[in-house]
């Protein structure tokens, strides 16, 4: 829960101004600009999107800085309501929504500030992915950069080791590399990981369009990455209750639930919103499932507990997931 992840922080006086009043917009005005919205994402060459906690909260994951966020109501002395697990906690409308405008070709990167996993869970593909803030499920090796994705959450935050080490087996297999593992969560004085900062960053400069989806924009670096597109003479599209610290750069401001946005914005493209079946879906973006580097493994099932049930490919960014589902264990690849 985000209350979990809060709390697990190292105390930090600055955490932004919490509680600002929430707007929203009326139903003519929201159609209105979800059509402008529409028209932009079509005559646009390379979307991106940024997303925030506020995606989140439909998923019953609290917010920070929302009316009932989680650090609006720590300045009150009041604890936040919440309605899930971190484990239990399933994509929202907006996550499928943002796997399907991918999927169409629209949606060219996703970076995102919330450190739920529920963007991988979703099956959006991790190499169009930059989780800036971390992954409460992801461990990242500190000697090969291997990154595993758990069924629980790590319980280690600020770049901590995790007690366990990685087991991929080196080339020509002679022994495992035996690295520590350490938690991908940053604290606050935490510097954001180089891989995928660098990737926000190209993208977002390369991007003719950015699309900020519940988020204040007021955490740095993240908040300020979708200037880089208006820097560029791409145009930026915010989506929040709440004033962001953007607002005088959008071409487009769009007070709603997003949820309800994506909704329309969907309608209006003509396409479909994923349904979640459960963490089943492995991705990539980048090769086919005739390519030699394609790693896109199959679904396995099997009838016993692994003892190790951890998959390894060619590639650094590949993970598992696992769930039991009646009396089956199912292993889930996520690329």
């Amino acid at each position: 829960m985000s209350v979990n992840y809060a709390a697990g922080l190292s105390p930090y006086a600055d955490k932004g101004v919490c509680g600002l009043p929430e707007m929203f917009d009326s139903p003519e005005e929201l159609k209105a600009k979800v059509e402008t919205l529409a028209q932009l994402i079509k005559e646009s060459q390379y979307l991106v999107v940024h997303s925030g906690a506020g995606i989140s909260t439909a998923a019953g994951i609290p917010d920070f800085r929302g009316p009932k966020g989680v650090w609006t109501l720590e300045e009150k002395g009041e604890s936040p309501r919440f309605d899930t697990t971190f484990e239990e906690a399933r994509p929202s409308l907006t996550h499928m929504a943002l796997l399907g405008l991918h999927r169409a070709g629209y949606l060219k990167y996703l970076i995102s500030q919330n450190v739920d996993g529920l963007h991988v869970r979703s099956g959006f593909p991790r190499d169009m992915l930059s989780e800036l803030h971390g992954n409460m499920f992801v461990e990242e090796c500190e000697k090969c950069g291997r990154q595993y994705v758990r069924e629980k959450v790590i319980g280690v935050m600020g770049l901590k080791p995790t007690g366990r080490y990685c087991d991929v087996v080196r080339s020509r297999g002679l022994r495992a590399c035996r690295g520590k593992l350490i938690s991908t969560i940053l604290d606050w004085e935490d510097a954001l990981p180089d891989r995928d900062l660098n990737k926000a960053e190209d993208s977002s400069r390369r991007a003719d369009l950015a699309l900020t989806l519940g988020t204040s924009l007021q955490i740095k670096p993240s908040g300020d990455l979708p200037l880089l597109t208006k820097r560029k003479g791409g145009k930026l599209a915010i989506v929040n209750l709440q004033p962001t610290k953007h607002d005088k750069h959008a071409h487009l401001r769009i007070h709603s639930y997003v949820d309800d946005v994506m909704k329309q914005l969907m309608e209006l493209l003509g396409l479909d919103i994923p349904k979640w079946e459960g963490p089943t879906i492995c991705e990539s973006s980048t090769a086919t499932s005739e390519s030699a580097t394609d790693v896109k493994p199959p679904r396995a099932i099997t009838t016993s507990r692994p003892t190790n049930p951890i998959v390894q490919t060619t590639e650094n960014i590949v993970v598992w997931y696992r769930s039991s589902q009646k009396n089956h264990t199912i292993i889930i690849l996520f690329c």
